[in-house]
């Protein structure tokens, strides 16, 4: 595989961090105002966590569905034209968001987003494409760090928006993603050339087959269950935190857009700024395993905080958690060759939407029945220790897979005769 210099291609990355970070500032905005949203169609908080989980769940389904398809059309055409759909389809579903005058409506709109946030597949393609395998944990840093900018500021700025008018966040979305979609048609680079293009196939471009690449080496299958376990246990956010937050704490959409704002930056430290020299220091899959372990002790925390200070701090242990993703998806692309990166990404993608499909559903109910005076169990935070241990599940498998290949790369070296 040719090596390409990491500062070689400063403006391609440029591009697509920039690209990535309009679609998740986008994507960030609704946050804190669509649970909000649904408990208004519902008229209860319970009810309104077990919709918002299958919600969520739908999103996940549909990038099930669609995210191999999009890494194949991408190793096909090229990842330029799908980023650009992408962007577009976000920015019409914006505006169905804005304009729901029911669930059915809303559910529309979130099968049209589990649709074109697919792409996202294609943004580490796209930087596979562009970097060397050993700057590709830096370069998934950073694309976890714009991902994290965007985060930063969506929240927060939705949060500010909501108190204004609850619909005012999902035009802004809109508008934030048709921007991405100028930005891209008039400044992003194609960065796959013709000649290392392959046809597309729906035999690999069909979710299954797209698993069975990750069947194609014992490290990649490891490393495909700690994904699966990864976002699973990242899903209790996006299906109960923002209920959660106001059913236990009292927060409302701005102090819930100020803690994902704080999220948010501590991860873009941690990718972009951290991953760099922990991985030069303690290797990638060693990195991985910690950050892992720290994530899992974070989410812990959060769920035994007596109150909001306690888990605004936690923030500062789970953030470690964003050294696992950069780490993990360095590990996998060197074990594929540069005309099957969006196949991979497909099926990362895919491996996480059936995580995005089970989780929510699952945190949704454990939340429905800890809360109210009809709970189960007595305890709102339950959810979040659940959550950790499927994280220490993730760091135990990890450490295995990294132990064994390490065993393997050692005993693949041929040792010179004396």
């Amino acid at each position: 595989m040719q090596s390409r210099p990491f500062h070689g291609h400063q403006a391609a990355i440029a591009f697509i961090l920039v690209t990535a970070m309009l679609d998740i500032l986008s994507m960030g905005i609704v946050i804190p105002v669509l649970p909000a949203l649904i408990e208004e169609f519902t008229g209860s908080n319970a009810q309104a966590g077990v919709i918002n989980g299958v919600f969520v769940a739908l999103w996940a389904g549909m990038q099930f569905l669609v995210s191999p398809v999009i890494g194949s059309l991408s190793d096909h055409y090229g990842r330029r034209p799908v980023i650009l759909i992408s962007a577009a389809g976000l920015a019409i579903d914006g505006a169905l968001m804005a304009l729901a005058p029911n669930l059915w409506w809303l559910a529309l709109a979130r099968i049209i987003a589990g649709i074109t946030s697919s792409s996202f597949t294609t943004v580490y393609a796209y930087m596979a494409d562009i970097t060397a395998p050993e700057d590709r944990a830096r370069g998934y840093g950073l694309i976890g760090a714009a991902f994290s900018a965007g985060f930063v500021a969506g929240p927060l700025l939705g949060g500010v928006l909501g108190e204004i008018s609850p619909r005012l966040p999902f035009w802004v979305a809109g508008a934030l993603s048709g921007v991405a979609f100028l930005y891209g048609a008039f400044v992003l680079p194609e960065s796959l050339p013709p000649e290392k293009r392959m046809g597309f196939s729906w035999r690999r471009a069909n979710p299954f087959g797209a698993l069975r690449l990750l069947r194609s080496h014992p490290e990649l299958s490891g490393l495909a269950v700690v994904n699966f376990l990864l976002y699973f246990a990242h899903h209790v956010f996006s299906a109960v935190f923002v209920l959660y937050a106001g059913y236990r704490y009292g927060w409302g959409a701005w102090e819930v857009g100020l803690l994902l704002a704080l999220v948010g930056a501590l991860d873009m430290v941690v990718q972009g700024v951290l991953t760099g020299p922990v991985v030069k220091r303690l290797g990638d899959r060693r990195t991985m395993v910690f950050g892992l372990f720290g994530g899992a002790f974070g989410v812990a925390c959060m769920g035994l905080a007596p109150n909001g200070w306690w888990f605004t701090l936690a923030m500062l242990p789970n953030a470690l958690w964003g050294l696992a993703m950069p780490t993990l998806q360095s590990l996998m692309t060197r074990r594929v060759s540069e005309s099957e990166q969006g196949q991979l990404q497909g099926a990362n993608m895919s491996v996480a939407s059936i995580a995005g499909v089970l989780s929510p559903l699952f945190f949704g109910a454990v939340y429905s029945v800890t809360v109210g005076p009809d709970a189960w169990v007595a305890y709102s935070g339950t959810s979040l220790l659940i959550a950790a241990v499927v994280l220490l599940c993730a760091a135990l498998i990890g450490w295995t897979v990294a132990k064994r290949a390490g065993r393997a790369e050692q005993a693949a070296v041929v040792v010179p005769e004396s």
